[in-house]
């Protein structure tokens, strides 16, 4: 598995214990981050985890807006971690292509959550996409 993959399901990690556990994200990443006994958390994975806690509450928004049919709290607990840690980083981080981000948050939808989540979480992102990246 690539590094970022690795980073990105290491997020996705923390972002799902942290909502589990109705802890703060920032916290637990520091845990995580400072805990020699657990592997060591990637720098793209601290980038993601802070960038979802930083801007939470505009991306709960658009998870909300485009999760056509479900509320945000009816989302799956990894799904709703797997979107916001696409959403920030589809919205946020400029080195990574779109279609890189979907493909891998649809990879870690397979890996983590039911036989229905790649194609809703591969939804939800291109309508996230379509409506609040410019084109070129």
């Amino acid at each position: 598995m690539a590094a970022r993959s690795k980073a990105r399901r290491r997020a996705v990690d923390i972002l799902y214990e942290a909502e589990l556990r109705g802890r703060d994200r920032l916290d637990l990443l520091r845990e995580r981050v400072a805990d020699p006994d657990t592997p060591p958390v990637a720098d793209h994975s601290i980038r993601l985890v802070e960038g979802v806690a930083e801007h939470a509450s505009r991306i709960d928004e658009l998870i909300s807006t485009h999760a056509r049919g479900w509320s945000l709290e009816r989302l799956p607990d990894v799904d709703r971690a797997i979107l916001r840690m696409a959403v920030f980083e589809l919205l946020w981080v400029d080195d990574v292509p779109d279609p890189v981000v979907i493909d891998e948050a649809v990879s870690l939808a397979k890996a983590l959550s039911t036989d229905d989540s790649p194609a809703y979480v591969n939804g939800v992102l291109g309508a996230v996409v379509d409506a609040e990246v410019p084109t070129a």
